[in-house]
């Protein structure tokens, strides 16, 4: 049996049966207090369902985290900037959310950007790639020269594949 405290139960509450249905574990919700039994292999991926789920990602996208090659990263922008949250924010999201967006059509990963953090829901190589993309963002890089980086990973990745 393994536990983790969440601050968001509600949306744990809300799809509890999904959620022991997709995870293959039994939940019980002790106020802040999560609680679930199962097999260790459907513990591990419950308990990073869990924490996507309490970063502020839907139990939706969370459940993508089941998926094999899918994991969770969440960045932190005051370990790589001293400027302000909100113009660093800003630069994240762009305008209307345009930044944000197009760095997630490209890479195909779910980017949740909240107070000082952002979280990245996507398969392994994607994911890290979009790191290091929000990072260099972060630091004051072009969103430009993001885009462009992430297109060309994706030109990499499927050139490998074509040789296998």
């Amino acid at each position: 049996m393994e536990f983790i405290f969440l601050s968001r139960t509600r949306d744990v509450r809300k799809n509890l049966k999904k959620l022991e249905r997709e995870l293959g574990i039994k939940i019980k919700i002790v106020g802040k207090r999560v609680e679930f039994d199962g097999k260790p292999v459907s513990e591990f991926e419950a308990r990073s369902v869990f924490e996507a789920v309490d970063f502020g990602f839907s139990v939706r996208k969370a459940l993508l985290l089941k998926l094999e090659d899918f994991i969770f990263k969440v960045v932190h922008i005051k370990s790589h900037t001293k400027r302000s949250l909100k113009s660093v924010r800003a630069r994240l999201i762009g305008t209307k959310g345009k930044t944000r967006k197009a760095m997630s059509e490209i890479s195909g990963c779910e980017i949740l950007i909240k107070e000082g953090e952002v979280g990245i829901i996507g398969e392994g190589e994607h994911a890290e790639d979009v790191e290091k993309a929000v990072i260099h963002l972060i630091e004051g890089a072009k969103q430009g020269n993001m885009y462009m980086f992430l297109e060309r990973m994706n030109r990499e990745r499927k050139s490998e594949i074509e040789f296998e």
